[in-house]
């Protein structure tokens, strides 16, 4: 694996804890950058964004279009695209997209999504010198209905358990585990040699990640794993609410903001 930064992930397996976070714009990224081991645009960036109802809907250009603005506010922190919904069917396209915004954004490394189902286009990409980050446990590009969290049934359990050794062994540098019961996660956190990143999993992962929205308290998502650090929507009420006042009253402009 050529990537340092990549490389150093690794190595932090068993180790301080992996900081990771979604931006999709530079604004954001430079805040995150300064704390952040990785940033993913995630493709969440549909339902958080665009009001889409899923992240099925979400296009390679849409993708492309964040991160380039996201790359612009990253110069330490491990920049991971997620590949949106259909665009990694086999192997060919799955190369062809990757390549793609590869060139077009410069990040490091690619998330997709699913274990056993897309092993081989997996180890076609790393075999390409493509890095890439797993994603097993709760898959939201294959998620029909309400989500609901994984490893109740044994086969259930030995399933996502089996795709991470797989994803492990193919040589993807992280794997993403969401929604899932805490002791499978702690299972497979304790049975492989690549970090893991827990959302909504467990605190015996080698890292954690959100959406940086339900954090900051911007979004109305609010399943058990979210813990809201801030409530941004109230100071943006505020604040809106203030402007509505003065301007109302004529109190703006006053006139330090006239030329």
């Amino acid at each position: 694996m050529k990537n340092k930064k990549i490389r150093e992930i690794v190595k932090r397996k068993n180790k301080r804890p992996i900081v990771c976070l979604t931006a999709y714009s530079k604004t954001i990224a430079e805040i995150l950058d300064k704390y952040c081991d990785i940033v993913l645009v995630g493709d969440s960036l549909g339902m958080v964004l665009y009001g889409m109802k899923s992240t099925r809907e979400v296009s390679l250009d849409m993708m492309i279009k964040h991160a380039k603005s996201v790359k612009k506010g990253i110069s330490k922190s491990i920049l991971v695209i997620d590949m949106p919904y259909q665009t990694y069917r086999n192997k060919k396209e799955a190369y062809k997209n990757a390549k793609k915004i590869i060139k077009s954004t410069k990040c490091d490394a690619l998330k997709l999504e699913g274990g056993e189902k897309i092993i081989n286009i997996i180890k076609y990409l790393i075999n390409k010198n493509i890095p890439v980050m797993g994603h097993i446990g709760l898959l939201p590009q294959s998620e029909r209905g309400k989500f609901k969290f994984k490893g109740r049934s044994s086969f259930e359990r030995k399933r996502i358990i089996e795709d991470a050794r797989l994803l492990s062994k193919a040589g993807v540098f992280a794997i993403v585990i969401e929604c899932v019961e805490e002791s499978l996660a702690e299972i497979i956190s304790k049975s492989i040699s690549v970090p893991t990143i827990g959302i909504g999993a467990s605190r015996h992962c080698d890292g954690q990640i959100l959406v940086t929205d339900d954090l900051l308290g911007l979004s109305n998502f609010t399943p058990r794993f979210v813990k809201k650090y801030s409530n941004i929507k109230k100071m943006i009420n505020e604040s809106v609410l203030r402007f509505r006042h003065d301007v109302i009253n004529k109190n703006f402009p006053s006139r330090k903001n006239i030329y």
